[in-house]
């Protein structure tokens, strides 16, 4: 019994011995830090800087207004000459709308004229061949009362000329009057008007012509000045949304974090391009860590590890996402948290913590330990 009692404590002993052992000697890192990108807010403008008191530390919402610029010298030349030119376009556009429509009145009224003008000199020509006819009737011995019917009053003048001895000239004068007329009614039919009395009712179709084509020369114009009005619509547009971003505005916030830093004060002129907030990231929380050349040599990119909080015994899952090497003091230019002189000196490992990252407050700056390799206690800390 008593070398039972020797053996249980025996084997007591080394398993005390085999979780100190394993817990300490098991890949860890006592500096993990919790920390976080740093996004420098800058000057979109140049101005005078409007930024309200805010704690250090502040929570910050995407979108949220943190500061004011206002720039009182922005130059509008641009778009006052663009509003200027617009003007006179618009201005001309009215007045070839009422000169197209002065010349589509005209041009219905000159239309309205040639057709009674035309009307008329065709019934002219039929009448004028109509009583040479006649007239070639009775000096041939025909009774144009047979052919016609009623004597008119062309042919009562017909029978009523002179009386004499009738020549071989003076009948083929009359034959060459009707076909001459004969011709021109053709013609006028077509459009085509000879002969006397045809000076104004020829020159219509030129004038209906150079009407029209005056009226599409117009119609081209309007055309083309309604687009170029168009188009400075358009760079109007642009220059008033230049001008309105050259004036200034509110500079919002771009994450979900904290105030971080301050770089300008109130009231100063900035120029664009100036910093003028530093503000935290904190949807995009990582733990960073310096280890030993020992178990940085041991890790790989994607690795998984576990992340405790000093104080807390939660773990949380990690997986390595950058081994950066020692002296890696370069990675710390734009993270909130950098590290000491002696931390430099051992070798830089971050993590990726996602639950980290979804829980409420930005713990930034808040220490841990980070681990490796299994140890023989996990099962109870889980």
């Amino acid at each position: 019994m008593r070398y039972a009692r020797l053996l249980f404590g025996f084997a007591l002993i080394l398993l005390a011995l085999w979780v100190i052992v394993g817990e300490q000697i098991s890949g860890a890192s006592a500096n993990a830090v919790v920390n976080a990108p740093v996004v420098t807010l800058r000057a979109d403008v140049s101005g005078r800087l409007a930024l309200p008191d805010r704690t250090l530390g502040a929570r910050v919402e995407r979108s949220e207004a943190l500061a004011s610029i206002t720039n009182e010298l922005v130059e509008r030349d641009r778009l006052d000459d663009l509003v200027l030119e617009r003007g006179l376009v618009i201005a001309g556009i009215a007045r070839m709308n009422d000169d197209l429509a002065a010349a589509q009145i005209e041009l219905e009224t000159l239309r309205t004229r040639a057709e009674t003008l035309i009307e008329q000199h065709l019934a002219e020509i039929r009448t004028r061949l109509d009583h040479a006819r006649r007239s070639l009737a009775i000096l041939e011995g025909e009774d144009p009362a047979a052919q016609d019917g009623p004597t008119s009053q062309g042919g009562s003048a017909a029978q009523r000329a002179p009386a004499g001895p009738l020549t071989a000239l003076t009948l083929e004068q009359y034959r060459e009057r009707v076909e001459l007329l004969e011709i021109t009614l053709a013609a006028a039919e077509r459009g085509i008007f000879l002969g006397e009395g045809a000076g104004e009712v020829a020159q219509l179709p030129q004038k209906l012509r150079e009407l029209e084509a005056r009226l599409g020369a117009l119609e081209n114009a309007l055309a083309e000045a309604e687009g170029r009005e168009a188009a400075l619509t358009r760079r109007i547009n642009r220059e008033r949304v230049q001008v309105n971003v050259r004036t200034g505005g509110d500079l919002n916030s771009p994450v979900n974090g904290l105030f971080w830093e301050a770089l300008q004060a109130d009231g100063v002129v900035v120029q664009r391009g100036d910093p003028i907030l530093r503000l935290v990231d904190c949807d995009r929380v990582l733990v960073t860590l310096t280890v030993t050349e020992r178990i940085y040599n041991s890790l790989s990119i994607g690795q998984p590890a576990s992340f405790r909080l000093q104080g807390n015994s939660r773990n949380y899952a990690a997986s390595v996402t950058r081994l950066a090497g020692s002296g890696a003091s370069t990675i710390y230019r734009n993270l909130a948290v950098a590290p000491s002189g002696r931390q430099l000196e051992r070798y830089d490992v971050t993590l990726l913590v996602p639950e980290l990252a979804r829980e409420t407050g930005c713990q930034i700056g808040k220490t841990g330990r980070a681990f490796f390799d299994r140890r023989p206690l996990d099962w109870l800390r889980d």
